[in-house]
């Protein structure tokens, strides 16, 4: 499945606990050009972890479909391509270099590979090598500490990355400090391959702002899509509001989806989702919210959840 980046990428950021098959398959019929799995241990995907394995499924609408990987032991690595080798509907693999979790940094895992970038440059070259996917992409920020992103650019390139993707913080900025897309315009100005914007796009006039200022062949969107799933049609269409009714189709369908997915425990895993989809402008919000976390019936849920959504909106 080629990637056509001749017209802008929208993606969906991989999120831990959020981005899951359910989610991204709601997302993917709001006109999402690129969906990633939630960021998976090598380490697990070697020892062929059950709950690893899950986390590979896919909706038939996802293509192309990434899988990000993180680690940095060659042997290690190399396993979990050739298991993901074995993988039909997989077009690319995702090696991440920005994640800023600590546990995650201190197995010399995510943005930790910024601080050894030759290890970085032969992880991406492992990858490249054995994986028989379309694509080998990176995602990373624009430094550890300080900022080294042009340096870091231009391995990833030189290494063997088709594209890669931005987020434009230093990992101490984990996801407060001001985005920095004047970085993210330097590297597109440096590489010859593709290059994402990611880092709190956030609306449809952002999503046009940052593509422009930057020249990014696409974005990446992340927390702004939980609980806005319809952030990627508005981006595409200009849109600033949506309708009620939509919302609550949306909504209705994601708590199928999970219900699919996970069982009658998608119920509660749904909590979280339920949450942040009720801050979109509803009456009553803080209490529907205590309500469904002391329901475990997914039956009655799905009744509540019906009848919150059905109101007028108060506000966009």
């Amino acid at each position: 499945m080629s990637i056509d980046f001749s017209k802008p990428i929208f993606a969906l950021a991989p999120l831990a606990g959020f981005t899951d098959l359910p989610f991204r398959s709601v997302v993917k019929k709001f006109g999402v050009d690129l969906t990633v799995s939630e960021m998976l241990s090598s380490n697990a995907l070697a020892y062929q972890s059950e709950k690893t394995l899950k986390m590979l499924q896919k909706s038939p609408l996802e293509t192309p479909y990434s899988v990000q990987i993180a680690g940095s032991d060659q042997d290690i690595v190399q396993r979990a391509v050739e298991l993901l080798n074995e993988q039909d509907g997989i077009d690319i693999l995702d090696l991440n270099c920005g994640c800023p979790v600590p546990k995650v940094v201190n197995n010399l895992a995510g943005s930790a590979l910024l601080t050894d970038l030759p290890k970085m440059a032969k992880t991406i070259e492992t990858i490249k090598k054995y994986s028989n996917k379309e694509y080998t992409s990176v995602k990373i920020r624009l430094g550890f500490e300080s900022k080294n992103h042009l340096e870091i650019a231009k391995i990833c390139q030189e290494s063997g990355a088709d594209f890669i993707c931005v987020h434009g913080r230093t990992r101490a900025g984990k996801f407060k400090s001001e985005v920095d897309y004047d970085a993210i315009k330097e590297i597109k100005e440096l590489l010859s391959i593709p290059v994402i914007a990611n880092g709190d796009i956030d609306s449809a006039q952002k999503a046009q702002w940052v593509l422009d200022h930057t020249g990014a062949d696409g974005i990446m969107v992340g927390r702004a899509a939980i609980g806005k799933p319809w952030i990627f049609h508005q981006m595409r269409e200009g849109l600033e509001a949506v309708e009620g009714s939509l919302i609550r189709d949306v909504v209705l369908e994601h708590f199928d989806q999970m219900i699919k997915h996970y069982g009658e425990y998608g119920a509660i895993i749904f909590r979280k989702h339920l949450h942040t989809y009720s801050k979109a402008g509803y009456e009553n919000a803080t209490t529907f919210r205590n309500q469904v976390n002391t329901i475990d019936n997914y039956k009655e849920m799905r009744e509540v959840v019906d009848t919150f959504f059905s109101q007028p909106m108060n506000q966009k």
